[in-house]
């Protein structure tokens, strides 16, 4: 797997340069110093995944990773930062980035980028809390929703990729994709990451 980061701070560019190349089927192309150098990597190089920090000048990672989705939606773009901010995560979210993990979590981060790279999202136990619904049974009543599509949310707010929620309804791989796409258009949201931040807030 091939990704660059992001990250103001030297050292910590190389702290995990060396962390995540350590893997062994991690590469590090490049290191970008601030968001608008994060862009042309990105551009140059188009990774596999990109990992990015939050707070950088020139241009944020959230500015980065906006300007890079609007060009290539299939961009995975993973932030790791130092910060909890429920207005970080909400705009993370909100642009579609892929995860959102805390730096400090670093024995994590190879792993949170192989999860990207295959196609799901991926959040840190800390950010799963800011914006899990305090209730274990949240209520899609006011949602147009049968009561396979609610299944199938529940499933994906718990991480399931297709495979496994196939194995869980007993339902066909390609069923799954059809009930997935019927439920993101009648919530009106981008993808499963947003989807399962829906369920995660109750249907909110």
């Amino acid at each position: 797997m091939n990704i660059i980061l992001a990250d103001d701070d030297k050292i910590v560019q190389m702290s995990l340069k060396t962390i995540i190349e350590a893997e062994g089927d991690i590469k590090v192309l490049a290191t970008a110093n601030d968001g608008e150098e994060a862009i042309t990597l990105y551009n140059q190089h188009q990774p596999d995944v990109a990992l990015f920090d939050i707070q950088m000048p020139n241009a944020s990672g959230i500015d980065a990773a906006k300007a890079i989705l609007s060009q290539n939606p299939a961009a995975k773009i993973l932030f790791l930062t130092t910060f909890e901010d429920d207005e970080y995560i909400g705009k993370a979210i909100a642009i579609g980035a892929k995860g959102y993990i805390l730096k400090h979590n670093f024995e994590t981060i190879a792993q949170s980028l192989r999860t990207v790279a295959s196609g799901q999202a991926v959040f840190g136990t800390e950010i799963i809390q800011r914006i899990k619904p305090q209730s274990a049974a949240p209520d899609f009543s006011k949602w147009d929703l049968t009561e396979k599509e609610t299944e199938l949310i529940k499933y994906v707010g718990e991480g399931l990729n297709n495979k496994e929620i196939a194995r869980a309804m007993f339902l066909t791989e390609g069923t799954v994709r059809n009930y997935l796409s019927s439920v993101l258009e009648k919530l009106n949201l981008r993808d499963r990451t947003q989807l399962a931040v829906f369920y995660y807030k109750g249907g909110v």
